[in-house]
């Protein structure tokens, strides 16, 4: 379960200091390649000298870490007021909170103890996340004139560049620029990391903490900060503490999330149940798993409640992205199935480093770039982000920045700017999702096939193994579903920035999107297309059979009376038929026919569970013409074989029986006919056509029509007869 934690303690004071922090280090990048410039380093626009790549690439790789780690810690520092709230509540309630996190800042203290003078008191502002940036501007930040010397391969090679005395030599302007950085983030506000902020709400009696650290920051009842030892026995005691009821709250990290239960245990004196909070994701999907199951356990006496916490900056979900990647992979590997390591925690539009996602990344920039239904200028989301898009021509350059950089990048803009390139950037991922789990083309792995009734009936052996000697089989079902649609007045109001609009042609209503989307289709090319939004479920239409088809304008009040009469028209129950191919199937993977690989798990009315890959109807008897014989003296054999299975079939006299698309419509044709036959074949209902300068025969079929009886009569008439 999924709560979303919204900064309530002072909002707009967080996001103007979140914005604060998003321009500093705008400026920082800025000053950054101009310091590469001071230092030699790279050369100048313009110059025609060549500058040292590596170089470069090195600077800014630790530059984006020391960004990435600093707003990593920044947004979870920004959520604690939120989350202490919200336990504060709990603990009202009878609940027993535990938060779960992975960064204490321990290694941050120690710096700055080792930095402190004996007199120097400790305060708040030397143990926030500012200090990160602050070390890198004073430790990584390149001030030293650097000089480059060409290699006889042709490679660049950077060396410091020293003076008489062999000291490095230092830029001046480079200095200039980093003392610049520095003063401006000295005059910004900062925010104490998540854990110290937990402990200095509810104080050390209330908390147990259980991590790794060694020593922590505490406040005594004047406020002072003191540094307070911790043994290596006090997670053990702390664990004890809270299981025991001595303590309300559990605080824990990595170093805490092994070999530890926090359950609300049988066996424990603190039986309240558990509201575990996801403070912190983290990097690692296995260590984020292990930590939700501290609390869930054998031997319970309640469930806990899961809160995953985020913030309304849509930058964020680029923590949330990769857990949820590596908890697919995760599940992928372990258990061979993706969705058992996140247990349905995240959905499929939450990894944003998948190929859709990637798909989609690339049409945000063509449109950025082209100005079309962009959500940012170019030069606005270059000059915020570092992100080169076009050549100096104004092309789409072939080699884009990753979706990895990208998401890096966007989360150090501002707030808005970057939640509207993220929810333009999102919406594009749940539409391309929608678009290809209605096509079958989404791997999710392993599905429930989902419906209110579902019959299986006898099954068909389509294969014996030789070596193992075990059985491919295909099992029809039957699924019947109960079918409830949306009203007109809902539809409008989720979906009012659509145009009701009606087809002339169908007489059919639909709210249609007012303008197109950018898309991939199934060859990777970029197409325009149009949402649809019909009584019966969504669609989307090619822009150019859109302006070709007949659909018109019409007002609100005559689309929600054709939208009302429509489904008033439409069945209660949807029944469809399903194959399941079961049992040995790899074998015949290749061989199975059709480009939807969903695996399905079905439970049929009986209680009988069956797993395996779905087919069509059409697809089924494909695949069982390829592995059964046919009996070609049974004319309902051969027409099903000829129907579903796509097979063309010898029927004798030199004639074969096939189906094949004529002028738009799926029809029986008759191949080989000669002269002799051919008056034989209008004798007993056969039609003929002249298509593409080539007389062909044809098995009528249609209302009212039984081509099973013309089969029939072809099949009853013997040679001599057709001789005579």
């Amino acid at each position: 379960y999924q709560q979303q934690l919204k900064q309530e303690a002072s909002p707009f004071r967080a996001r103007s200091s979140h914005d604060t922090w998003a321009k500093a280090f705008a400026t920082i990048h800025q000053n950054l390649h101009a310091a590469l410039e001071a230092t030699g380093i790279t050369s100048a626009q313009g110059s025609g000298e060549a500058g040292s790549g590596s170089a470069k690439a090195a600077a800014m790789s630790a530059f984006e870490s020391c960004k990435q780690r600093f707003f990593g810690h920044l947004l979870q520092g920004m959520k604690a007021p939120a989350v202490i709230e919200a336990i504060r509540a709990d603990l009202t309630e009878g609940w027993a909170p535990v938060v779960q996190i992975v960064s204490t800042g321990e290694a941050l203290l120690k710096r700055r103890l080792e930095q402190l003078a004996p007199d120097e008191e400790l305060i708040e502002s030397t143990l926030t996340p500012r200090e990160y940036v602050v070390g890198y501007l004073e430790n990584a930040f390149p001030v030293s004139q650097m000089q480059l010397i060409e290699q006889e391969d042709g490679s660049v090679l950077v060396e410091p560049l020293r003076d008489e005395l062999g000291n490095r030599v230092v830029s001046r302007e480079a200095m200039a620029l980093r003392d610049e950085a520095l003063e401006e983030l000295m005059l910004l506000a900062p925010i104490p990391s998540a854990l110290d902020q937990l402990i200095w709400a509810f104080g050390t009696q209330a908390v147990a903490e259980v991590t790794g650290r060694s020593q922590r920051p505490i406040k005594d009842s004047a406020g002072r900060l003191r540094i307070e030892r911790r043994a290596a026995s006090s997670n053990s005691a702390e664990t004890s503490a809270f299981m025991n009821g001595e303590k309300d709250v559990l605080i824990f990290s990595d170093a805490g999330g092994t070999g530890r239960s926090y359950q609300a245990a049988e066996s424990a004196k603190n039986q309240k149940r558990r509201r575990h909070y996801l403070l912190e994701p983290g990097w690692r999907a296995d260590n984020a798993i292990q930590g939700l199951g501290r609390t869930h356990r054998a031997a319970q006496v309640s469930a806990p409640f899961f809160r995953v916490c985020t913030t309304d900056v849509h930058g964020e979900k680029r923590f949330t992205s990769t857990i949820a990647r590596r908890l697919d992979t995760l599940g992928a590997l372990t258990k061979g199935q993706r969705e058992t390591a996140s247990q349905g925690m995240f959905r499929a539009e939450d990894n944003l480093e998948s190929p859709i996602a990637r798909g989609c990344l690339r049409a945000l920039y063509r449109d950025i770039v082209t100005g079309t239904n962009a959500p940012i200028d170019l030069e606005t989301f270059t000059h915020w982000t570092g992100l080169k898009l076009a050549c100096n021509e104004g092309q789409l350059l072939e080699e884009l920045p990753p979706i990895q950089r990208f998401l890096n990048r966007i989360l150090a803009l501002p707030i808005d700017l970057q939640n509207v390139i993220f929810s333009e950037f999102m919406e594009r991922i749940a539409t391309a999702t929608e678009r290809a789990r209605a096509a079958g083309t989404l791997d999710v792995g392993l599905e429930q096939l989902r419906g209110d009734s579902i019959k299986a009936g006898p099954a068909e052996e389509l294969r014996i193994d030789e070596q193992t000697g075990a059985v491919t089989s295909l099992i029809p079902l039957n699924i019947q579903t109960a079918k409830t649609y949306i009203s007109a007045q809902r539809v409008l109001a989720q979906w009012g920035q659509y145009a009701p609009m009606f087809n002339a042609s169908s007489g059919k209503a639909a709210l249609v999107a007012t303008r197109p989307r950018h898309a991939y289709d199934d060859v990777g090319d970029l197409v325009l297309e149009r949402r649809v939004i019909r009584p019966t479920g969504e669609n989307w239409i090619d822009e150019v059979k859109f302006a070709n088809s007949h659909w018109e304008d019409m007002s609100k009040e005559a689309f929600a009376t054709r939208w009302d009469s429509e489904v008033a028209e439409l069945p209660s129950v949807e029944e469809r038929t399903l194959y399941l191919l079961t049992g040995l199937i790899l074998p015949i993977w290749n061989a199975i026919p059709g480009e939807q690989t969903r695996i399905y798990r079905a439970s049929t009315d009986d209680g009988t569970t069956y797993l395996g890959r779905a087919l069509t109807s059409q697809e089924a008897g494909q695949l069982r013409s390829r592995y059964i014989d046919i009996d070609v003296a049974d004319p309902v054999a051969v027409l099903a074989a000829v129907q579903d299975g796509g097979q063309q079939v010898e029927i004798g006299n030199g004639l074969s029986l096939v189906q094949r698309r004529v002028a738009g419509h799926m029809r029986l044709e008759i191949i080989g006919a000669n002269k002799i036959t051919l008056s034989w074949l209008r004798s007993l209902g056969c039609f003929t056509e002249i298509h593409q300068f080539t007389l062909r025969v044809f098995i009528p079929q249609g209302d009212g029509v039984d081509p099973l009886m013309v089969l029939t009569a072809i099949f009853g008439q013997s040679e001599e007869k057709v001789a005579a």
